[in-house]
């Protein structure tokens, strides 16, 4: 795309001359079009504001049959600007469109034509102009299916043709830069729509927002984050969209997102996407699992202003508690490795606990385990240290290549270093792991606990 087209913006659009009289000569517009584009054309908001609220229907009217009649592509980038100036001054002037003096007028065909083809400024000022217009049609019944009674193209079918170009600017994205950010800008305006989620996920779309969840450094990135995330808390209400983000990666993706952003925002959009997804499905335990409640319970140490955050946090970290309470033993024991809350709770010297879930610790290449040595070789807890030292002499003694294992990562040289600590409990189970290590599990298990 040559580069004037591309970066062309509507300030630049705006300072064109159009030639509106011979196109009057022409027959390319009437003698009326033109006394009311003489009226509006190369005025201020000021003046403009007093013309639409008398007679917008009739401005509209204009504007949609220069897109329609006239193909000359300055001319309609001239008026795609000025509609979207228009609607950019004032947003509720998208009701506008759907005035009954214009109930004969296929008021979306202009638009959805251009979607496809011309500059990139032609289709991404005709997908914020048809968001806009689209999502202001409530009397035409959108959630319902019936679109308006308007003649031609159906509200309906406008946003399913409008979805798939969205989709196909987030995978194709036709400018390099603009492509996504609009894509996204329109979809957290009509993703408020029933249909319209139905129809992005029927288009594949919400593998297409994942990898948009990402930490964000600059202003733009930023709001581009904030609008991935409020598309996806939109998605969060519809029960097809969850299915596809539980396979996903968006649960982690989030996490990240949440634990190094400052933006009460986007922290905001997150935390009640979670709250949503808390109770469907097998969610709840992979929050447990991804470290969720850590997290929680760091963000709710936090001065948040928003009441509604601060509501989700306690929500999610009352379900969160919840949602470890059912999990299995091993569950349990997993979490608080992976927290770091060791403690001496009864399963760490129920034999029956390890004869249980001695391979479980096989899972995830050994994360478990690897866990257990981080904390060795990072906790200043004393009880934090001792009960690792304990469970791994209690998984030398019970899993058959416990010994071969532990000596693999690396074990033997971090407890070691526990068998001069300060606190007696620490040493005393340092002591007795590297006996497990160094006799194995024929002599180990004559050892005193």
């Amino acid at each position: 795309m040559p580069t004037d087209q591309a970066e062309l913006n509507s300030d630049q659009v705006l300072r064109r001359d159009i030639p509106w009289e011979t196109y009057m000569t022409t027959k390319l517009i009437t003698g009326t079009a033109l006394q009311l584009l003489r009226r509006y054309d190369k005025k201020s908001e000021n003046e403009r504001a007093p013309l639409l609220e008398n007679d917008g229907a009739s401005y509209i009217r204009v504007f949609i049959n220069i897109l329609r009649d006239i193909q000359k592509e300055d001319t309609v980038e001239y008026v795609l600007a000025l509609i979207d100036e228009m609607l950019t001054a004032n947003p509720k002037r998208a009701k506008l469109f759907h005035d009954k003096s214009l109930e004969d007028e296929d008021i979306y065909e202009p638009f959805m034509r251009l979607l496809g083809k011309g500059s990139w400024f032609i289709q991404e000022k005709s997908s914020k102009i048809l968001t806009l217009v689209v999502r202001s049609n409530k009397n035409g019944s959108i959630a319902n299916g019936e679109g308006s009674k308007k003649k031609g193209t159906s509200s309906d079918d406008v946003l399913k043709g409008l979805v798939d170009w969205l989709c196909t600017q987030l995978k194709k994205p036709s400018h390099p830069n603009r492509s996504i950010p609009s894509a996204i800008n329109c979809l957290a305006t009509l993703l408020k729509e029933p249909v319209v989620r139905s129809a992005f996920v029927q288009a594949d779309g919400v593998k297409l927002l994942v990898p948009l969840i990402s930490p964000a450094s600059t202003q733009q990135s930023i709001q581009l984050l904030y609008e991935t995330c409020l598309c996806v808390w939109l998605l969060s209400y519809y029960e097809p969209a969850i299915e596809y983000l539980a396979t996903s990666r968006a649960l982690p993706r989030l996490l990240e997102v949440v634990k190094g952003s400052t933006k009460e925002k986007v922290v905001r959009l997150i935390v009640l996407t979670f709250k949503n997804l808390l109770a469907k499905g097998t969610f709840g335990a992979q929050m447990v699992d991804i470290g969720l409640p850590q997290v929680v319970q760091s963000l709710k140490a936090q001065a948040w202003s928003d009441e509604d955050l601060l509501d989700a946090l306690n929500h999610l970290d009352e379900g969160l508690k919840d949602n470890i309470k059912k999990l299995s033993s091993f569950d349990k024991y997993k979490q608080e490795v992976l927290l770091g809350h060791l403690d001496w709770s009864p399963m760490h010297k129920d034999p029956n606990f390890w004869r249980e879930n001695i391979t479980r610790f096989e899972e995830n290449d050994f994360q478990t385990l690897r866990v257990l040595l981080t904390i060795l070789e990072t906790s200043s807890d004393p009880r934090a240290l001792a009960v690792a030292c304990f469970d791994l002499s209690q998984f030398i003694q019970y899993h058959p290549a416990g010994r071969v294992i532990v000596t693999d990562l690396k074990a033997k040289e971090r407890v070691m270093k526990l068998m001069n600590h300060e606190n007696a409990e620490v040493t005393k189970n340092a002591l007795l792991c590297i006996q497990r290590l160094f006799l194995g599990a024929k002599y180990a298990s004559f050892l005193q606990v």
